[in-house]
């Protein structure tokens, strides 16, 4: 490859020193030295530290002992749960299931004491605002809908009275223009 015999220029662009900027501490308010700018953490943090450290120590260590029982209260039962599996399996299958069984039967229960006790109230003739308040949401909603209807409606239709004035008088031209030709 040849040499293009271009010149290769450097530009050095000089920044000036202000002496003003270099020091980057910072000042309060009233003109005075902020000490905190300078580095370190503040008291409060220190002492922040200083508290909480032995208390995530504290629970670091428990959960650490407590791993440490759970493994090995598992391996002294895992053989356990092998020799006697086909008892045992059956067995959390079935408490499974009832334990599933009264928890469905109690919100079912649950579903129809409140169930009855609304129809009640409905019957007494004092039946929550939840229900007057859905129906005149209802009607507001539904007058809503009929005057935009209407006004979309009439803004169509001068639309298109103003469109067939500007038809006719489109047209009017282009007869006039076509019959003076």
């Amino acid at each position: 490859m040849g040499d293009r015999g271009h010149a290769h220029q450097l530009q050095v662009h000089t920044t000036q020193h202000h002496p003003q900027y270099a020091d980057k501490s910072r000042f309060t308010a009233t003109g005075q030295h902020d000490k905190a700018a300078q580095g370190g953490p503040s008291t409060t943090k220190v002492l922040t530290v200083m508290g909480l450290l032995p208390v995530g120590g504290t629970f670091l260590t428990l959960a650490g002992l407590l791993f440490a029982g759970t493994m090995a209260g598992l391996a002294v039962t895992f053989p356990l749960f092998v020799l006697f599996s086909p008892v045992l399996v059956p067995a959390a299958l079935a408490i499974g299931l009832a334990v599933a069984g009264i928890l469905t039967s109690g919100a079912f229960g649950l579903t129809a004491i409140s169930s009855l006790s609304w129809v009640l109230s409905y019957l007494r003739g004092t039946v929550p605002g939840q229900i007057h308040q859905a129906k005149r949401g209802m009607q507001d909603m539904t007058e809503y809908v009929g005057v935009k209807t209407k006004e979309v409606g009439e803004t169509i239709q001068s639309k298109a009275q103003e469109a067939k004035r500007g038809d006719t008088a489109a047209t009017a031209r282009n007869t006039t223009t076509t019959t003076t030709a």
